[in-house]
């Protein structure tokens, strides 16, 4: 039996969710691996059009949806000629789905100065070849009013989905029907008949009755003009429609510098992006289902930063209407995107930083998780086997799958390249094998969603946006866990945890750095250390590790600008949600939703932990933050001992006091008088336990690319002592 890999149940779980949450949404689906990010999208769209299938047939209520056909044709026809769709609450709520995927690849549109026109572009290019010219240019014609955007929206308790229009009470197909068929009769009844001749007088005058004849034929000819002129004008605004395409008149903008840099182009754009709407909304009715268009953006992260700014400003702006039927995917390597916008042009305030732009903006982020050690090893076995790649492969599944019988992969095993159209095949398999029982994740989605009782509820922001993203994170964690086939913990517990990713980010992450340290130094050096024991709460593991982040914290300024209030992080682990390490590694494969490259920063920071304590480096190297900071004066002295200094220095020592805290938080001038050393053993002293001087240490404009020294980071902290931030001030107070 074929076992789904964990990138499929990635991708399960997203399409699921997604088949759910309300539009506009945008969701962040983060990788460094452009290939995982490529398959995972391939296989979301899969997944997500059978699973519209599979709700189209198990709904037997009704409306049905309309099914394509040329009789479904003639009947959109008219309902765009003779009809006005009618709001109403049945089909508001349309059991029904279907997704229209739009791709976007924002490095082919690199080379515009206004790359976000390029959004609308492709939009109205996929619009044209899913619903058809002729249909856009008919309902631009005879439905779309620009008005109705500043009327509102009024939802009606009727059936009735359709209104015909009508004229001075009269329906218009009525009318249109009576000037077609009147006329008709009309001539085929002179044709018939024949119009009488004028008899003429032999002083040349013409009777009453000859006058009579001249004022039939006029209105004759009347009756004939007036359609005829309508329907002139409507086929010439019909032409100008199809010949002259939006998006043209798009490019035409973009071309002309004069007019792409007026207010009036960007409203242009706007305005277009709502008739698109308001034409979904009508085949939402017409259709009777749901359409959601999903917008995948690749590739943003090779723009430059001002263009960035400039896709995702766009994002926000022209797809996040209420009424939107468009779900966003930004599919990006989040760590460059951060460290592009962050460097913009334009980025001056706390707003303005990447974090708080995409907390804006994302409703949904899901990081996928890097892969496990049998993975890689698999992987690259596959790769060594498959060293000519063709371009038009697709990551797939498992080794198996290369045509190499004798490799055999365990099921967690996510990239090896292999035929699309093999890859479709399997993912028709995978979805068999996700046995997952959508009435039991309803069912404990919504117990966890609706409970009276939580105490999770306090923690939670008022902000809509990060309301939105704790929901739809919820749903797609028991969608994980169900589909890896784990214990579920408590309903509260899943929320909880949610809640903490979403609000305390950078100090979680900074806890699961803590504990795989402890883990990988405690592999190194064949013993069992404290901080890998399952039992020991998170908040034991921040207590003892915080003065350490306290120290790097002018490094690390962006990232806990994204955490809410200390003191209720501390609440909430201490008190109310006392998570353990077990609890961690539980959660921690499910956890989508945390941005993997805030633990990626800080785990360069802290790199000197990495040090192996051998040769010169023993001696010479820097000393971990976390060694240096643990140390009583006991220690200090042992490792002045080990490096062979003499005696009365460690007296010295002993005498003063001197443990790890005191060495970092004291002055370097008065430490040197105090310890009265040669100026060789002062600089070795310096070195080992203060880090690099001044004048050696690297110059970086982002401080965040290269870790430092425990030394440089105290310099750097007084250097922007003025600028502390509440959250990471609070670390000074429970630090000292």
């Amino acid at each position: 039996m074929y076992n789904p890999t964990k990138d499929d149940i990635y991708a399960y779980a997203l399409s699921k969710t997604l088949t759910k949450v309300s539009s506009p949404a945008t969701v962040g689906l983060y990788s460094s691996c452009q290939n995982r990010i490529n398959m995972i999208l391939g296989q979301m769209e899969v997944f997500m059009d059978e699973e519209a299938v599979k709700i189209e047939n198990e709904h037997k209520g009704k409306p049905h949806s309309a099914k394509p056909s040329f009789t479904g044709f003639l009947g959109l026809i008219c309902r765009l000629l003779f009809y006005r769709p009618v709001w109403t609450k049945t089909n508001q709520q349309l059991h029904d789905i279907r997704f229209i995927y739009v791709h976007f690849s924002a490095w082919h549109f690199a080379g515009s100065d206004l790359l976000w026109a390029g959004l609308a572009i492709r939009l109205f290019q996929a619009m044209q070849i899913n619903f058809g010219k002729l249909q856009l240019a008919l309902y631009r014609v005879a439905q779309h009013d620009e008005e109705e955007e500043f009327k509102k929206k009024i939802v009606e308790n009727g059936n009735n989905s359709w209104r015909s229009k009508k004229i001075c009470c009269c329906p218009l197909w009525f009318l249109v029907l009576a000037l077609l068929v009147v006329p008709v009769i009309i001539l085929i009844c002179l044709l018939t008949v024949g119009l009488p001749k004028p008899a003429v007088k032999p002083d040349g005058g013409m009777n009453k009755a000859n006058g009579q004849v001249g004022m039939l034929e006029g209105l004759i000819i009347a009756l004939l003009g007036v359609p005829a002129a309508s329907a002139a004008r409507f086929t010439f605004q019909m032409v100008k429609n199809l010949i002259v395409n939006q998006d043209l008149n798009i490019k035409k903008g973009m071309d002309n510098q004069r007019v792409s840099s007026q207010l009036g182009f960007m409203n242009e754009v706007r305005k277009e992006m709502w008739f698109l709407c308001r034409f979904i909304q009508f085949m939402e009715i017409f259709e009777r289902k749901r359409i959601r268009v999903v917008l995948k953006i690749t590739n943003l992260d090779r723009c430059s930063p001002k263009k960035i700014v400039a896709v995702l400003e766009a994002i926000n702006i022209l797809l996040s209407d209420e009424e939107s039927p468009f779900i966003s995917i930004l599919a990006v390597n989040p760590d460059v995107l951060v460290q592009k916008v962050n460097f913009a042009d334009d980025c001056f305030s706390k707003e303005d930083r990447a974090y708080a732009l995409l907390n804006r903006i994302v409703t949904l982020a899901f990081t996928i998780p890097p892969l496990c050690d049998d993975s890689k090893h698999s992987l690259y076995y596959s790769l060594t086997g498959n060293s000519k790649i063709p371009e038009d492969m697709s990551v797939g599944k498992d080794n198996h799958r290369t045509g190499d019988p004798k490799h055999k992969s365990p099921s967690d095993v996510t990239e090896v390249l292999i035929p699309l159209e093999e890859s479709n095949s399997l993912i028709n398999t995978t979805t068999a094998a996700l046995d997952v029982n959508e009435e039991e994740v309803e069912t404990l989605v919504r117990s966890i969603l609706t409970s009276n009782k939580r105490k999770v509820n306090q923690y939670m922001s008022d902000d809509a946006m990060s309301m939105r993203r704790v929901i739809n994170s919820i749903r797609v964690t028991v969608i994980i866990m169900m589909a890896l086939k784990k214990q579920l913990p408590q309903p509260e517990d899943i929320a909880a945890w949610v809640v903490l990713v979403n609000q305390w980010p950078c100090r979680l992450s900074w806890i699961i750095q803590c504990v795989e340290d402890a883990e990988q130094r405690a592999d190194i050096d064949c013993k069992s250390v404290d901080n890998t024991d399952d039992s020991k709460t998170l908040w034991e593991i921040f207590r003892v590790s915080k003065t350490e982040l306290y120290v790097m914290r002018a490094q690390i300024e962006d990232l806990l600008e994204q955490d809410g209030d200390p003191e209720m992080f501390e609440r909430f682990l201490k008190v109310d949600f006392q998570f353990t390490v077990k609890d961690l590694k539980t959660f921690e494969v499910v956890t989508v939703n945390l941005d993997h490259t805030i633990r990626k920063e800080l785990a360069q920071i802290r790199g000197t932990s990495s040090l192996k304590d051998s040769g010169w480096m023993r001696d010479l190297a820097p000393l971990p933050i976390t060694t240096i900071i643990n140390m009583d004066t006991a220690g200090v002295c042992k490792e002045l001992e080990r490096m062979k200094y003499p005696g009365r220095y460690i007296d010295k020592v002993k005498s003063n006091d001197l443990n790890g805290m005191a060495l970092l938080f004291g002055n370097t001038d008065d430490l040197k008088d105090l310890l009265d050393m040669t100026y060789g053993e002062w600089a070795t002293f310096r070195l080992h336990f203060l880090g690099l001087p001044p004048h050696l240490r690297p110059q970086n404009k982002n401080p965040l690319m290269a870790p430092s020294p425990p030394q440089n980071q105290l310099l750097r902290f007084k250097a922007h002592k003025h600028h502390h931030h509440s959250s990471s001030s609070s670390l000074v107070s429970s630090s000292m």
